[in-house]
């Protein structure tokens, strides 16, 4: 019986957040009605929900997490500083005289505003009102214009300092101490953000190698595509042109170098490093004309943005703790080691599973109900470091983020596309994206190295 209500709980919450209802409610609102429900038929006890002001405790003091909301503000206040703008504009006429250059601009502005933001929304709501209509307005093809613009935006579920890593770091290692408490070892080892920080670098640029050459053989093979962009004759040129592009670049790129490497080279943890990008962040929109007056609204969007995330956390510890009640972790892990297939079986039914909810719920909500859930069986099992897992996890979602039909990517993009931009554009466009990612998920199933490798190499096994 408690099995079962532990499946009902699943589908009601899926099926609530299908019709649309807010999803910290839908957790925490189903939970509760499957707790009364568990308590009525003896299948649950209550006094298990006597440890739910213990965790949002935990949640709301947890150091780690800290470094969420100072994330965000860098994020919000490079965007509304008008630092994107200046980066296309410069980058444009950097590389504009070549057949798909201004792709290329597109895809180098792109990566800096991931690293920037973290939060895949904001970055593909900014692209999408500021790189697409200049794309079309150079003759570029719809569907590669659409497609350009909301991979090159999904790279901020990857690039680090990215949210997601943040806050599944902090998943991953609750879930790995757990798995390795439950196996007998009481000195367990830790999984760090700075870990998934340091895994996620070769991926991410990988993945952006391959968005270049993509780019690279449209522009061999089908210039029309991707034309190069007229001369502008008021443009700079020469000393004048570097001077700009030294004025426009170098201070976000080092804000970003400053913020990882801080945390890769173990000088600052994750919220020190964020304190300094939120602290870096305010003066270089100090520096800039017309910047003043941006601290409150700025201050506005990150209370908003972060109240949704902390909300949602909360719900999701309560729908883990009736889960767990429920029997359903028991449920999971008996499913996951009856596969066939051993280790890789229970970790392509988990990959599946992740992909499939991707269209369903928020990389958040994920991270916040799924991997307590998963991980902790997975990383019991022999072999699977659990930076492996949490990059595979992190392209996983990435990859739902952007797949036809349902990727929320697409959908924020079609929300700010040009009307002349069609949903069917924006779908076509995205396919060969969606093929990379796939390859680089195989990659890194049989190169795990990728993953693993630079965390080793900065902090040992």
């Amino acid at each position: 019986m408690s099995e079962f209500l532990a499946v009902a709980m699943v589908v009601a919450v899926c099926a609530l957040l299908l019709v649309g209802y807010p999803v910290a409610l839908t957790l925490a609102g189903v939970s509760l009605g499957f707790a009364g429900i568990g308590a009525a038929s003896g299948a649950m006890n209550l006094a298990l929900l006597g440890a739910l002001p213990a965790r949002i405790f935990g949640v709301m003091s947890n150091d780690v997490l800290l470094a969420i909301p100072l994330f965000i503000f860098m994020g919000v206040m490079l965007e509304r500083s008008r630092i994107a703008e200046d980066l296309l504009e410069t980058m444009g006429r950097l590389f504009g005289a070549l057949p798909g250059g201004l792709g290329f601009s597109v895809i180098v502005v792109g990566v800096l505003l991931a690293a920037a933001k973290g939060v895949v929304g904001a970055t593909t709501v900014t692209m999408g009102l500021i790189v697409l209509p200049t794309m079309l307005r150079h003759g570029y093809d719809k569907a590669l214009a659409a497609g350009t613009v909301a991979a090159t935006a999904t790279l901020a579920q990857i690039f680090p300092p990215a949210t997601v890593l943040v806050l599944l770091g902090d998943q991953l290692s609750n879930s790995y101490q757990a798995a390795q408490l439950e196996q007998g070892n009481f000195a367990p080892q830790t999984v760090s953000v700075a870990d998934l920080f340091a895994g996620a670098i070769i991926p991410g640029l990988v993945l952006v190698l391959l968005y270049l050459l993509y780019l690279i053989g449209i522009a061999i093979f089908f210039p029309h595509k991707s034309p190069a962009i007229a001369p502008d004759p008021d443009a700079p040129r020469g000393f004048a042109l570097a001077r700009r592009l030294i004025a426009v670049l170098v201070a976000p790129i080092a804000l970003i170098l400053a913020v990882l490497g801080s945390i890769l080279g173990g000088i600052a943890t994750p919220t020190e490093a964020a304190s300094v990008g939120a602290v870096g962040a305010i003066l270089l929109a100090a520096l800039r004309s017309g910047a003043t007056g941006l601290l409150k609204p700025v201050m506005v969007r990150t209370t908003q943005i972060t109240s949704m995330i902390f909300v949602i956390l909360i719900g999701a510890t309560l729908f883990s703790l009736v889960f767990r009640g429920l029997g359903g972790d028991v449920m999971v892990e008996r499913a996951l080691t009856n596969l066939p297939g051993g280790v890789a079986g229970a970790t392509l039914a988990v990959m599946a599973a992740l992909f499939l909810l991707g269209f369903v719920m928020d990389a958040f909500e994920i991270i916040f109900v799924v991997v307590p859930i998963v991980a902790p069986v997975l990383l019991k099992m022999p072999g699977v470091d659990p930076v492996w897992l949490g990059i595979m996890m992190a392209v996983n979602l990435q990859t739902s983020y952007m797949h036809p039909p349902l990727g929320p990517t697409l959908f924020y993009l079609r929300a700010v596309a040009p009307r002349e931009v069609t949903t069917r554009h924006i779908y076509l466009g995205i396919i060969p994206y969606v093929l990379i990612q796939l390859a680089m998920l195989v990659a890194l199933w049989f190169l795990p190295a990728l993953a693993t490798w630079l965390p080793h190499k900065l902090y040992g096994s």
